[in-house]
């Protein structure tokens, strides 16, 4: 072992399909010395400073076409580059670890340029466009989606599935009143919004609430008639901070298919009906809704081809039929990477020679 603990940059941002997966590394990595790396105004600012130094830097993902935001951006990525060198130099990082996104951009480019090693895991079925550019100067990019690695011919890539915080690994309380025989259906958006699926279970509850379900409804902050339906049987929330917990009760699931919340629901073993993200980047949310259809754990929908009445039938088919339930939840755990963060974590240490 080193003589002094290893010191590693954390660069994640934006969405807690990025910042989950790397604090849930972060968390098998305590004798490492661990700082962060954001951007500006992004949810990081509010979840990661209780517990790691915080950095951040104004850097921005490129749209498609070109023009003078195109050219500002360049801009910001290039002084970002520099920025974030002077930061692994003056600290002295030994290694980056980053989960994709725009901040990956720079924390790569300058750990190549600093000549450390970066870890980079990509947890969609189809790569971003960061990780397609850049995985090949990463020292391993862990995956997913084992799959994925058809994508990344160039780089050395290792199926790690993607790693969860550590309250979904142990039984959680769920501080709902929701009776313990009571089949549970919950609905979850992620953190796009899912204003239109919303909608479509406002109006087709009432048919599950029949069959005894309950239903516990994160509707995001950006639905207009959240609190439009008010029943015994029905809990709406915005969020709910306790997703570990929540899934674990839950008998179904009605989601997004982003790659955080599928490993959630195959660590749960939460059947579930999902409906991707329509704008998600190059569809990549069907991609990873079809791996868990095609191994029986999930039934899914396009939103277009959605309707609230085929939403009605499936889910009270599926309550009617616990052995359906049953099998899909099987399956859903089949998927499963328990130690995906200990597998992760294991890459970092070999890429800075603690093996």
């Amino acid at each position: 072992m080193p003589d002094k603990p290893i010191r590693l940059l954390i660069a994640a941002s934006g969405t807690g399909g990025h910042l989950f997966p790397a604090l849930a590394v972060a968390e098998r990595l305590k004798d490492y010395e661990i700082e962060w790396l954001g951007v500006p105004n992004r949810l990081e600012v509010t979840l990661v400073p209780k517990d790691y130094p915080l950095h951040t830097v104004p850097v921005e993902g490129f749209q498609s076409g070109f023009g003078l935001k195109t050219i500002k951006i360049a801009i910001g990525l290039v002084k970002a580059v520099f920025q974030v060198k002077k930061l692994l130099t003056e600290k002295q990082f030994d290694a980056v670890f980053t989960p994709g996104g725009y901040i990956a951009s720079p924390a790569i480019i300058a750990a190549r340029w600093q000549k450390i090693p970066a870890i980079l895991h990509e947890s969609n079925f189809i790569p971003g466009k960061v990780t397609r550019s850049f995985a090949s100067w990463c020292d391993t990019v862990a995956l997913g989606f084992a799959g994925t690695a058809d994508y990344l011919k160039k780089a050395r890539t290792a199926h790690v599935n993607t790693p969860v915080r550590e309250q979904f690994l142990h039984p959680q309380p769920l501080d709902l009143p929701i009776p313990p025989d009571a089949p549970l259906i919950v609905v979850v958006g992620g953190s796009q919004g899912a204003v239109a699926i919303n909608q479509f279970v406002r109006q087709v509850a009432p048919t599950w609430f029949d069959l005894g379900a309950f239903v516990v409804h994160l509707t995001g902050d950006k639905d207009p008639e959240a609190l439009s339906l008010q029943h015994p049987q029905y809990i709406s929330l915005p969020f709910y901070e306790n997703m570990a917990g929540l899934f674990q009760r839950a008998d179904l699931a009605i989601s997004r298919s982003g790659a955080g919340t599928l490993t959630e629901l195959s660590v749960t073993a939460t059947p579930a009906i999902l409906i991707p993200y329509p704008f998600a980047a190059e569809d990549h949310q069907t991609y990873n809704a079809l791996v868990f259809s095609d191994a029986g754990a999930a039934i899914v929908y396009p939103q277009s081809e959605l309707t609230a009445s085929t939403l009605e039938s499936t889910v009270s088919e599926l309550l009617r039929s616990s052995d359906k339930l049953l099998a899909m939840k099987q399956k859903m755990s089949e998927l499963a990477t328990i130690d995906s963060a200990e597998l992760v974590a294991d890459l970092l240490r070999r890429a800075v020679g603690c093996y």
